[in-house]
């Protein structure tokens, strides 16, 4: 999708970016955004953007609530595709740089945390930053020979970095799961879809989301992700984010017109082909 743009959370050199790359191709322009409100806001304006790349879920983490919200808010955009990423984390330094001359490391809190038992082994100061490819850039600008970064590879690549110990992150199985989000009317159906995002509130009636589970279940459709969601204004009230997999738009159909007995409301945010594991680089 050369000439394509679209927005993604952080900076350049970030996971977002490295999913963009991975899901449209090296040819794709990334709008660097610093919230994922913002990602959504520029995902919506086409004098802008051609859509957006937003994480929703990491595999060690878990779910990004608020971004399940951003979505329930939106009419806008839908989910057109997705992809798992892995996160690798790598420490890099300046070129000349040795593992010796280091006495701080910056990176993004959760990144720190992600290598702990790495980082912990010696004694540098761990400096908390707002982003892990930030963090690669003010190392390479500042030319710094004592200080390193936690970052990906790609931010590595793009500021002239060595990387002195790679994949330094506890977990070695680390994923996150990122959404593509594009205008609904630019969108064309998605081709061998197979995998939906939808969102659903159920009556008032007991049991009635063991009902729904139930009916989902019984036309064959696995349900890979349910979400529970308060619903504002409400006590104790929730809405249900359901991600489900099935083997044809007939069945996914015939779910929805089974399960509308059941719900109040439900709200399809994409149907689109399921995610592939990315490669570890």
């Amino acid at each position: 999708m050369v000439n394509k743009a679209v927005s993604i959370q952080g900076y350049e050199g970030s996971f977002h970016q490295m999913a963009a790359e991975t899901y449209f191709g090296d040819g794709v322009k990334v709008i660097p955004c610093a919230t994922f409100r913002d990602v959504i806001k520029i995902a919506e304006d086409k004098k802008l953007s051609n859509g957006g790349v937003m994480a929703i879920e990491n595999s060690i983490a878990g779910s990004i609530l608020p971004n399940y919200t951003l979505l329930q808010n939106n009419q806008t955009l839908k989910i057109t595709g997705e992809i798992y990423l892995p996160i690798a984390q790598h420490l890099m330094v300046n070129p000349g740089v040795r593992l010796d001359d280091i006495n701080e490391v910056h990176s993004h809190h959760m990144a720190i945390q992600q290598c702990m038992e790495y980082l912990g082994k010696r004694h540098w100061k761990l400096v908390e930053t707002e982003d892990t490819a930030l963090s690669a850039k003010h190392v390479f600008q500042r030319k710094s020979k004592h200080i390193a970064a936690v970052a990906s590879r790609l931010a590595a690549d793009m500021f002239g970095l060595e990387i002195v110990a790679e994949n330094i992150h506890t977990q070695k199985s680390n994923y996150t799961r990122f959404l593509i989000l594009e205008r609904i009317e630019e969108t064309e159906p998605v081709s061998n879809a197979n995998k939906a995002s939808i969102n659903f509130i159920t009556d008032h009636t007991k049991g009635s989301l063991a009902k729904v589970l139930t009916l989902i279940a019984s036309e064959g459709i696995n349900l890979s992700k349910l979400q529970s969601m308060p619903i504002a204004g409400t006590n104790f009230k929730y809405s249900f984010h359901a991600d489900l997999e099935f083997d044809s738009l007939l069945q996914f159909d015939k779910v929805l017109k089974v399960i509308d007995h059941f719900t109040e409301q439900v709200k399809v945010f994409g149907i689109y082909r399921n995610g592939q594991m990315a490669d570890y680089i």
